[in-house]
Parts: structure tokens; sequence; C-alpha cells
């Protein structure tokens, strides 16, 4: 029988403290929760949306009650009792970080059980040796920044001496990374990405997960923006991941979306496609689901929830882009075949209402819909490589050495 798994996975989209977020400093961090409770209080009415929180596709695949589960609270806005067509679960995280890396890496099977590297000074961020080594190994001329920013303000700050200058910008956060901003155009794309390869063999003995390159387009303070041409430099995952066994065993294809082959550091990912906005990150999936032969694996990280919306904290905008997704979420679900499993969950939480600008250690939801998949509460799962051992069941792949299989399908004892 031939069977596709489609995984969307909405980046930073955590639904309630963990128990260990007191070590990272996150007690009463709740992305899902708090959101829907300043919509419920008509906190995050805009021109684009207003009210109550509205997911029903979500809901439907057990959204609230696996945040109900997972904090003995359900989301205001949402149903106690709404038509349940998927199986749920919520699940805590293993690895020692909360960063993207370690989240998707755990989930199919490498959980990341030793400390990364960080830049923990918030200013003067990265050892003079290194930034001595990175100057005379690369050729630039200078750098700015050289401290912990959010990305978004610090082309604001600098951007207008970086194209005085042309020296890249060089920032860092509470994540095992290295970010180069850099204008598009008056630096040249080429350039920042090969800046980057060279920064990130630098770095790599340091167990920095990874070197971001982050371009930038506009002609002065006012009007600096990101562009969609990120590219991001990623160790390799140290234990074999769920990807290449499925080539192995069952040599199927592994069809990445957005920046998961990045992630995975193009290990195991024999399809990729990019695309730059949430909108377009929703019609290639669509596409793919469509499209794509039997015996593939279709995985969506939809990165806006996270970088738009939640380091930004801006919660009316993480609101009104959840529902869009769901709007399209309906599209998808239509579009299933029979034998296609899908799936939904996250990485790690990122509470827009939360003090600061960095990731929040949370639960992630762990939503699964199958014809012949009961709806029901699976459980607390003890780490996100469940998800990935469950995929290996139900694709007949060898088990995974991390997680449990969460799946019983109708029939089954």
């Amino acid at each position: 029988m031939q069977k596709r798994v489609v995984i969307l996975l909405l980046d930073s989209f955590g639904i309630g403290a963990s128990e260990d977020a007191k070590d990272f400093g996150d007690l009463g961090a709740n992305t899902l929760g708090n959101i829907a409770k300043a919509c419920f209080n008509n906190l995050a009415d805009s021109n684009d949306r207003n009210g109550a929180l509205k997911l029903p596709y979500l809901e439907s695949l057990g959204l609230g009650l696996s945040a109900l589960k997972a904090t003995n609270e359900l989301p205001l806005g949402f149903q106690s009792q709404p038509n349940l067509i998927g199986a749920y679960a919520y699940a805590k995280e293993l690895s020692s970080a909360k960063d993207t890396i370690s989240g998707h890496w755990e989930m199919m099977g490498a959980p990341v059980l030793f400390e990364w590297g960080y830049f923990k000074d918030k200013s003067d961020s990265f050892p003079k040796e290194i930034l001595d080594e990175i100057v005379h190994k690369t050729k630039i001329k200078g750098y700015l920044g050289n401290c912990h920013a959010s990305g978004t303000e610090i082309i604001k700050d600098l951007g207008e001496k970086h194209l005085e200058t042309l020296y890249p910008i060089f920032y860092t956060s509470a994540d095992s990374v290295f970010q180069i901003a850099a204008h598009e155009e008056k630096f040249g794309l080429d350039n920042l990405y090969a800046l980057c390869e060279e920064v990130f063999q630098i770095l790599e003995p340091l167990k920095i997960a990874r070197v971001i390159a982050r371009p930038f387009a506009g002609a002065n303070r006012e009007d600096f923006r990101r562009t969609a041409k990120r590219k991001d430099y990623a160790i390799k995952p140290h234990k074999k991941l769920l990807f290449e066994t499925f080539i192995e065993e069952k040599q199927g294809e592994v069809i990445s979306i957005g920046k998961i082959a990045d992630i995975y550091a193009h290990v195991g990912i024999t399809q990729k496609f990019k695309a730059g906005s949430l909108m377009e990150l929703c019609d290639v999936t669509l596409e793919q689901v469509k499209n794509a032969k039997n015996n593939s694996l279709i995985f969506t990280n939809f990165v806006h929830f996270d970088s738009d919306y939640g380091h930004r904290r801006d919660i009316s905008g993480y609101a009104n882009a959840l529902e869009y997704f769901d709007a399209r979420l309906k599209e998808v679900l239509e579009n299933l075949r029979e034998n296609d499993l899908l799936i939904l969950c996250a990485d790690h939480g990122c509470d827009p209402s939360f003090k600061g600008t960095d990731h929040t250690r949370e639960y992630i939801p762990v939503l699964f819909y199958h014809k012949d998949l009961q709806p029901a509460f699976l459980g607390k799962s003890e780490s996100f490589a469940d998800i990935g051992q469950s995929i290996a069941y139900f694709l007949g792949l060898s088990p995974l050495d991390y997680g449990k299989n969460l799946l019983n399908f109708k029939g089954q004892p």
C-alpha cells in the first residue's frame, strides 16, 4: 500500500510552558493561550481581524483539547467539545535547548542532548579572536553590530551605516546562532552567502548551530526590510534521521518546503521548494499535496509565525496569520489522498505576549489526521521524537533510537 506523510510545522506555535520552563526563564509563557486570551478580550483587533480567535479546522484536529491537556486550561473562545476528526497529543522537548534546529532534529530522531555553543554577552557578543579570524580569512574591511539584537531593529539602527561602509552587520540572540545582515544589492547576495559559508566553517568547532544570511533591501531607515532570500547554514545532524531511513528502506521522496532543507543541512532531502511568504508556503504545500507521488514525505516549515510575529511580539499579526493558515488548512484536508497521514506540530514556543524577543520553552501540539485513525487523546509525549517514531511505524520503517509510536488505527487491537 502506497502511503504519504504531510507534516505542517507552525514554527513557534507552543501551547503552554513545559515543566522545565523555569530553567529557561519562561514560566507563564503560552503562545496559543495568550494569543487566544488577547483575541477574546478584543485586544488583538485590527483592520485585518477582530474578536475571538477563529481556528475551526485546527480545533477539529484537536488543537484546543491538546492545549487543555497540556495546561489544564482551554484556550479562551475554544470549544470544549469540538467536532473532532483528528487524534491529538502534546509533547515536551527532550533536547537541551529551545531553538529551531533542536526541535526539528529531535522530531526526526536526533534529539540534541549536548550543549550548543552560545554567545551570551549582550554587547561585544563575539570573541575578539573569532572576529579577527573572520576579518583575516574573509578579507572584509570591518563589521557592525557585534551584539544581541532583533533582526528588524538592527537593520533600522545600522542599515544606513552599512550602506556607507559596506561592513556586514553581525548579531546574535539567545539561540546558538551567528546572523549576518547585508544589503541584497549594495553588498551583493552572492557575497553575503560566501561570507556566511566561511564564517560557518570558522564557527563549526564551537558547536554554533547555525549561521544565517539575512539580506535586506531599501534605501534608508524608514524603508529597510528583510527580503525572502534568507539562507541558513546548519551543522549536520549527529544521528541518522527518519528521512534517510525512508530513502534507504522504501526509496521514498522527502520534499522540503521553506527552510526545512536548511535546518537539516540538506541531509535526506530529495526535493526542495522555497517560498517567500505565508501565502506562498501555503500555495506550494497545497501544490505538493495535490501532485507529489505516493511514497512521499512532504514537510513544510511555516516560519512567519516565528520570525514575523513571535519574535516581534505582534499578537494581532500572529492571530491573523493563524486564521489565514486555518482557512488554507481546509484546502489541504480536502486534497488528502486515501492513505495520507497529516501531522501538525511546532518546534518550540515564541509567545508574542511574553517579555523579551526570544523563544519560549513550551509544550507543542501534536495533531494527526488519517481516515482510519480514531479521534482520541493519544497522551503526553516525553519527546518530540514520538512524531518521527509514529511516522516510522506508519511507513513500515525500522524504529528510531528515540521516541514511541502514538498511532493506533481502526481495527487494530
